[in-house]
């Protein structure tokens, strides 16, 4: 089981995350969504296309764009289309 914390609180946890370039892509279904809110920021990946990302808000503390996701990846990353995963401080365990 791979778990998602930040701030002491479990954001993901899956046994069927896909580890792309080191870090774990969690399924959907996997992740406290009510934790996540919308971030306009997106980047662009060559290979994988367009990330859109969220900020995680636990109680009062706000982790800004801590959160990537591809909804419409490049073909060559469909398989991680729609899961979520987790930088800037969110232990990955």
């Amino acid at each position: 089981m791979v778990t998602a914390t930040w701030n002491d609180t479990i954001i993901a946890e899956s046994d069927k995350t896909i580890v792309v370039e080191g870090n774990h892509y969690f399924p959907p279904e996997s992740v406290r969504m009510e934790l996540l809110v919308d971030s306009a920021t997106q980047s662009t990946c060559p290979w994988k296309g367009l990330a859109s990302y969220k900020t995680i808000v636990v109680g009062d503390a706000r982790n800004a764009d801590a959160v990537w996701y591809y909804p419409a990846p490049k073909s060559a990353a469909d398989n991680i289309k729609g899961y979520f995963a987790f930088w800037k401080g969110v232990k990955v365990a």
